[in-house]
């Protein structure tokens, strides 16, 4: 296994044909099969499934191409340090449930290692996809919280999947509402005050579970409920319809506008925001620094 052909499987699976990746990489297409073959042999897997419409990335090739790249960032590094040889394309990618302050913080690593060319991924998603990215190291970090109702569950599927759960700050539950609903003016609102209006929540497609809800208190009937799959759009449906979510209270004025405030949520309940790694895998420069750009950004929310 060589540098080389890491760079070439890498090339591959982001051109998504082989024609493509040849001309990226200046080789012709035999040479660059024969190369993913030879790697594909001495790692006794398969990389790539092959289908008449192309190649995909196999399960395990999605593995396999993760820690190919940061094998190739660790070598860019050395080459940077050494040889004053500027890496091309920095890559980062981390998968978190709806917040303002996991978005900020991707913001300040772009505007840290962005430079003229980079390909940084933030996945606002459901929470077991959430997991999976980690798992799978589509995402070198996640974020989510637990609860006293879903932690032992969440905290077993994190161990079992080998990840290692670092808590970020604990919080009181918030109700999320408009500027102009009819309960803005209150200092703390109370569940039974919220009957009559709209719940909106994030949809988790299969594992709709309330383990995997993005809310706490989901398993408290309400007779007006809507799920949504992004944050504007359920923030619109608060704006537009007086609806309501519940979350952390950690809310980004320069992100969501004035429209939308916190309000205390009347429970005795809280919410242990974390965040999730693999466990004794080190952080890139790009991890570590977006470690530390949320810690200032929860800091500066919360006091």
């Amino acid at each position: 296994m060589t540098l080389q052909q890491l760079k070439y499987v890498v090339t591959v699976a982001e051109k998504g044909t082989i024609s493509d990746a040849a001309k990226e990489l200046f080789i012709s297409q035999p040479s660059l099969t024969n190369s993913i073959k030879e790697l594909e042999n001495e790692m006794q897997i398969s990389i790539f499934n092959r289908t008449n419409k192309g190649i995909v990335v196999s399960n395990i090739g999605d593995e396999f191409l993760a820690y190919a790249r940061q094998v190739l960032e660790q070598a860019n590094l050395l080459e940077e340090k050494f040889l004053n040889v500027k890496q091309q394309s920095p890559r980062f990618s981390v998968s978190t449930q709806h917040y303002s302050f996991a978005v900020n913080a991707f913001v300040d690593v772009i505007r840290e290692f962005g430079g003229n060319q980079y390909d940084f991924t933030l996945r606002e998603t459901q929470t077991y996809e959430i997991i999976e990215d980690i798992n799978r190291l589509k995402s070198e970090i996640g974020i989510l919280y637990t609860s006293s109702k879903n932690e032992e569950v969440l905290l077993k599927l994190i161990k079992q999947n080998g990840l290692e759960f670092e808590e970020l700050f604990v919080a009181k539950p918030h109700v999320f509402i408009s500027s102009k609903h009819p309960l803005a003016g209150k200092e703390i609102i109370t569940l039974k005050e919220l009957d009559e209006y709209p719940y909106l929540s994030f949809e988790q497609g299969d594992y709709n579970s309330f383990y995997f809800s993005e809310e706490i208190l989901s398993t408290i009937d309400r007779s007006k409920n809507i799920k949504v799959r992004d944050r504007a759009t359920l923030f619109n449906l608060v704006i537009g319809l007086n609806g309501y979510t519940v979350s952390t209270g950690v809310i980004s004025k320069e992100l969501n506008g004035e429209n939308i405030i916190a309000r205390p949520l009347a429970v005795d309940e809280s919410m242990r925001v974390a965040t999730i790694k693999q466990k004794n895998m080190p952080l890139s420069r790009y991890g570590k620094a977006y470690m530390e750009a949320l810690k200032k950004h929860v800091s500066e929310c919360i006091g």
